[in-house]
């Protein structure tokens, strides 16, 4: 024989228990609930959202909702993201979380939240591979030599390419040699198609970025070039690189010609010496932290016209390989720029696979 419940006879009494006799059918009708998979005392800290596919994101904090994972992500300033709960290993980012967190005696009063060494050094090698250079504004990962300019306001980078009549146009390094005499008189050693180039900067004060020091990208050292200039350039042997930190940079000004525009030679050992050559302009040469990146600075402003960043080699060689580039204020905006961009990612980045 069942046994009926009592029921009181205070009505506030009666609410209360039928409350509570409704309270589980009610959770159990909502399965589109919010379960957070952190205590709600743990305070934000960084750690991996691993997917199923072995990649991982770096984050700060997660929750499920529904069948969408959400999360703050450590690697785009605290921007709020999302990814279906389908595509997440739930058990691989809960054993990973376990074995990188310290546990306390005390729950009430935890310790300071710890920063695994291995994530910061992840960060670290990856924010150097893509620097800052302008509010919102990082360089790229790839390969590449770019201008820091200014249109119509706003910073942009734009991407500079290795031209020689002897070499494929792109923005990698590559290496042709040659030696210059330094007791000849000034004499044409590159000459370059077209009377302007298909870059044109917009300010006078551009800043250079040019990649190096990666080892994913292999050798770029070309097959040493004889340059016929009447004894002044003779071949160079194949003893150093190009695209070094070790190098000096000038930048030269191109003499336009019909149909062409020419870069001479100059005197290499009066570099630094504070002595004044026409149409060269020195730099000051800053290696990036990271090691992948050499910041170049013209150390005066450039005047309105063609010219050409030169790689010095040696006291008596240079890259015949120049990136070339105009300054012209009211030219039109470039192609194939990189536009600032604010850290709010919209997208899931992924890693290589995870060792967990």
């Amino acid at each position: 024989m069942s046994r009926l419940r009592h029921i009181p006879k205070n009505p506030a009494a009666a609410l209360l228990l039928a409350g509570c006799l409704l309270a589980p059918t009610l959770v159990h009708a909502s399965p589109q609930h919010t379960t957070a998979l952190q205590p709600d005392a743990t305070p934000p800290h960084r750690t991996r959202l691993i997917l199923k596919d072995g990649s991982y994101q770096i984050i700060m904090s997660y929750k499920i909702v529904g069948n969408v994972v959400h999360y703050i992500s450590a690697e785009r300033g605290g921007a709020e993201e999302e990814i279906p709960l389908s595509l997440v290993d739930l058990d691989a980012t809960k054993r990973w979380e376990k074995q990188h967190t310290q546990s306390t005696a005390d729950p009430n009063n935890p310790p300071p939240p710890t920063i695994d060494p291995e994530l910061l050094k992840e960060e670290a090698d990856r924010a150097a591979l893509t620097p800052e250079v302008a509010k919102d504004l990082r360089l790229p990962e790839e390969d590449s030599t770019l201008a820091l300019d200014t249109y119509r306001g706003t910073p942009e980078l734009v991407p500079l390419a290795q031209t020689d009549s002897d070499l494929n146009r792109n923005t990698a390094h590559n290496l042709l040699k040659a030696a210059i005499n330094p007791l000849s008189a000034a004499h044409a050693v590159i000459t370059l198609k077209g009377e302007a180039s298909p870059v044109q900067l917009h300010v006078k004060d551009p800043v250079l970025y040019l990649r190096i020091g990666d080892e994913s990208v292999g050798s770029t050292a070309g097959t040493p070039l004889t340059v016929d200039t009447h004894g002044a350039t003779s071949h160079m042997p194949d003893d150093s690189d190009g695209g070094s930190p070790n190098s000096r940079y000038v930048v030269v000004r191109a003499d336009v010609r019909t149909g062409a525009r020419v870069i001479s030679s100059f005197r290499i050992p009066l570099l630094g010496s504070g002595q004044h050559q026409a149409d060269v302009v020195e730099t000051t040469n800053e290696l990036l932290p990271g090691g992948h990146w050499l910041k170049i600075t013209p150390r005066e402003p450039l005047d309105f016209g063609e010219f050409a960043l030169m790689e010095v080699i040696s006291d008596k060689a240079i890259n015949l390989g120049v990136w070339d580039f105009g300054v012209h204020p009211v030219a039109p905006e470039n192609r194939d720029i990189v536009k600032p961009a604010p850290r709010r990612g919209t997208g899931l980045e992924r890693h290589g696979p995870s060792e967990n």
